[in-house]
Order: C-alpha cells, then sequence, then structure tokens
C-alpha cells in the first residue's frame, strides 16, 4: 500500500489531478514505521485494524475510526484477513479557513471516534468516510474531489464541535465556556507560528489575561498536555521536516527550531520521536 517510501518519509501518491489518495485496502501487510504531510484517516470495515502511534498501540475494532494528524510516525499492522478504508487527504489547501489549523493542533497527534465515546457523531463521521470511499472509487462521477473535501470538512466539523464541546465543560463554566475555547484556539494557532521562538508561560498567560498557574492548569485540561511539551511538540515537528533535507545540520536545525543547546534538542527529539535526529535523518536516508 505504501507506494513511495524514502526511510521513514512516504510521499503520497495523490489521485490523479487531484490532492487525495484513498485505499479499500483489504491487505495482509504490515506497515513500517513511517510519516507523511497528509493527514490519514482508518476505518476496519472487516475485521480488526492496529495502529501504533506515540508510543502506544491502538486496536481499531469494526468501525472505530482514527485521524492520525499530519507529520506524525506511525505503524500499521494488518490482521490474516480484513479490510479497512485509509484516506489521505492533503489538508494544506484547507488551512487559509482559520479553525482548521488549530483543531489539527490540539486533535496531534491522533483522536480516536468510537461509538462509546463519541456517540452523538460516530455514525454520520462512518456514514461520510462511506460517502467518500464510493465517490473516489467511481470514476464516473464528475467534481469526485469537491463532493470528498465537502465531507471532509464536514467531519473535521463534527469532531471540533463535539471535542470543545467536551472541553467547555472542562475548562469553563456558563458564559466563559464559549470565551474560553476561543482563547486557547488562538493561543494554540500562535504557538504553531512561533514555536521556534522564546515562549514561556508567562508571557502566554498574560496573552489570555490569566495568572500563570491558571492558565497553565487550563492549558492542560484543553491540550491534554501541558504547556511547554506542546510546544516542544511543535518545535520537534518542525524539527523533523527540516531534516530530511541534508544541508541543514542538525545543530543549525536545534537552534532554529527554539532549543537553546544541542543536548537539549536531542534529548527532547528522543523522548518525542523515540529516535535522535541522526537516527531519523538515516532512516529517511536509507
Amino acid at each position: 500500500m505504501i507506494e513511495t517510501l524514502n526511510g521513514i518519509y512516504e510521499t503520497v501518491n495523490y489521485k490523479l489531478s487531484t490532492s487525495i489518495k484513498l485505499y479499500d485496502n483489504d491487505e495482509y501487510e504490515d506497515y513500517p514505521p513511517h510519516w507523511h504531510t497528509t493527514m490519514e484517516i482508518i476505518m476496519p470495515t472487516e475485521n480488526i485494524y492496529t495502529v501504533g502511534c506515540n508510543n502506544q498501540t491502538f486496536v481499531l475494532r469494526e468501525n472505530d475510526i482514527i485521524l492520525i494528524c499530519p507529520c506524525c510516525i506511525h505503524t500499521l499492522f494488518a490482521p490474516p484477513h480484513g479490510r479497512r478504508i485509509i484516506f489521505q487527504p492533503d489538508t494544506t489547501s484547507l488551512r487559509f479557513m482559520k479553525d482548521i489549523e488549530p483543531l489539527i493542533n490540539i486533535l496531534a497527534p491522533l483522536i480516536i471516534i468510537s461509538p462509546e465515546e463519541f456517540p452523538t457523531i460516530h455514525g454520520r463521521i462512518r456514514d461520510l468516510l462511506t460517502e467518500i470511499k464510493e465517490e473516489y472509487l467511481n470514476a464516473a462521477f464528475s467534481f469526485s474531489e469537491v463532493m470528498i473535501y465537502s465531507r471532509l470538512l464536514e467531519i473535521m466539523t463534527l469532531i471540533g464541535r463535539n471535542y470543545t464541546h467536551h472541553t467547555e465543560i472542562r475548562i469553563g463554566e456558563g458564559s466563559r465556556q464559549q470565551e474560553y475555547v476561543e482563547k486557547f484556539l488562538e493561543i494554540c494557532d500562535y504557538i504553531e507560528a512561533h514555536c521556534s521562538e522564546d515562549l514561556t508561560l508567562d508571557a502566554m498567560a498574560d496573552m489570555c489575561g490569566f495568572s500563570k498557574y491558571y492558565f497553565s492548569r487550563i492549558f492542560r485540561r484543553f491540550a491534554k498536555v501541558s504547556f511547554y511539551r506542546y510546544v516542544n511538540q511543535k518545535r520537534i515537528a518542525r524539527a523533523a521536516e527540516l531534516l530530511i533535507k541534508p544541508e541543514n545540520t542538525v545543530t543549525d536545525i536545534a537552534l532554529n527550531c527554539g532549543f537553546s543547546s544541542l543536548s537539549s534538542f536531542i534529548r527532547m527529539f528522543k523522548i518525542i520521536k523515540g529516535c535522535t535526529p541522526t537516527d531519523f535523518r538515516n532512516m529517511y536516508r536509507s
């Protein structure tokens, strides 16, 4: 299924004249650690399917749905018999919409949509993925890419609204709920754009008008990780993109991604990616 793999970097070969790729996959084949710049949405339709990502293993049942965010290293393990939809859309063209980038940032590295965790939206997202598959595989349809992206946007809207609804319950009460969600979406968007700079907890708390202790607690509830862990995840994601270009030295990448020393960069890269920057680069080149 992986058609072009350079080390651990997959070049997604889109359908002709589109920026989408979909597999109705029934192969009994495992896929090694790899990453790509596209989003990946997987839904088993027959039997289970296993995904490894972020040092965790997730066993998907039939109709469970996993959304893996761009640039996240993951592995795939197939059972002897089974079938699954694997959908890889390029979301770059969608990021002019102000809600898309912050949503991808807070969902990273992945989110699993199951009937138990997301009972109000799971059925609709399952149906939308089925419609996307049927549209993709039927070459006779006109405006297929438009239809597919419209379904993808509906999926993202459902996830975003449902996610922020649960977040609102956790981080605010009454009239403050929407205000808090909007503030933290803006903060995540700001971190994405400025992660290579010296971002401090105090400065970000001031942007929200909170004390740093209150901001730290609410940010963890919102993003599921601490503020500094989130910043470092964004820095390492940017570093991974730079490492595939041989003209960039590891030291330059460390400094350009906001790390004060090479040793701190290597240590954090290994924590988040599970290997050193040099190992990552060698895996790409191999």
